[in-house]
């Protein structure tokens, strides 16, 4: 009898339970469709518009700290781009460098006289690729980072050095501006060093504009002075508005400032052309001012 009752009891407790058990309003009793998809997993990548307390060229995750660019920093990020082709194919990254990161400067040299607005190699900077890290290569990363920075006052302008100095704010239109960072007229120091001078004072030297060497050895490239003067005085010529001809040499002299060599491994080989009084100084901008400015002496 009383395994009787509690067989009775257990079934009734049994059919109470699966009765509050229903399915509730607005559902459909399957819970295996109502999680939440998992969002896909991402790569960390650079961005520009930012600023980093390390000049080093390479973007690994762990020094990864960039700052706001009206605080003191390095280098500016001003564009990120990415790799394609036979370089995104590669196992490992391009290093910094090497031939392969040519097409990865291309860019960022385009990308950079957008961004300041002019020839960034016409004021006092230089520019280098920062390639991503060889774990996030693995990972499917293939962007890349195009970095400006300042160059240091005196030995920047004289193509001495590619080191970054601090700086506060950003290089966005630094030559379109014609902030101080640009070339204009100058006199060599006692030390052999170019000074920025008004073009209105006394001075000997002006910045004419860029020549672009041939791609070759950086050694053979700098001792090669004749050819540099010669490319530097039809640079000259088209600055002041002269004929380019057999009198040319007879209208300036010429000064020039070679890439220093971890810059030209990167990829710029732009040579910084200057106009030399080999006499007097001058008082005025050669600047367009055609064969009154030059003439033959």
């Amino acid at each position: 009898m009383r395994r009787q009752f509690r067989a009775v009891v257990a079934a009734a407790l049994i059919t109470m339970v699966l009765a509050g058990c229903g399915t509730p309003d607005g559902t459909d009793g399957d819970l295996s469709d109502d999680w939440r998809s998992m969002p896909p997993a991402q790569q960390f990548a650079a961005q520009a518009g930012l600023c980093h307390v390390s000049a080093e060229a390479s973007s690994y995750l762990a020094t990864y700290s960039p700052v706001d660019c009206a605080k003191t920093h390095l280098v500016e990020t001003f564009h990120v781009g990415a790799f394609t082709g036979e370089l995104a194919a590669r196992p490992i990254p391009p290093k910094v460098g090497s031939a392969a990161m040519r097409v990865a400067f291309a860019d960022c040299d385009k990308k950079a006289k957008e961004f300041v607005g002019g020839e960034w190699r016409g004021a006092r900077l230089s520019m280098q690729v920062a390639p991503t890290s060889p774990a996030g290569w693995t990972g499917g990363s293939r962007w890349y980072r195009c970095d400006l920075f300042e160059l240091d006052e005196l030995r920047g302008a004289d193509g001495g050095t590619d080191t970054a100095v601090q700086r506060s704010g950003s290089l966005r239109d630094a030559v379109r501006s014609g902030s101080a960072l640009t070339y204009g007229c100058m006199n060599e120091d006692r030390w052999g060093w170019l000074r920025p001078a008004g073009c209105t004072a006394a001075h000997q030297y002006e910045y004419a504009g860029i020549w672009t060497a041939p791609d070759r050895s950086y050694d053979t490239a700098a001792k090669d002075t004749d050819s540099i003067h010669a490319a530097c005085r039809t640079v000259i010529a088209r600055y002041a508005k002269v004929p380019v001809d057999g009198k040319l040499r007879y209208r300036t002299g010429s000064s020039f400032r070679f890439p220093s060599a971890d810059a030209w491994a990167r990829g710029d080989h732009g040579v910084r052309c200057y106009y030399w009084s080999g006499g007097p100084k001058v008082t005025r901008s050669i600047a367009g001012g055609g064969t009154k400015a030059l003439p033959i002496n």
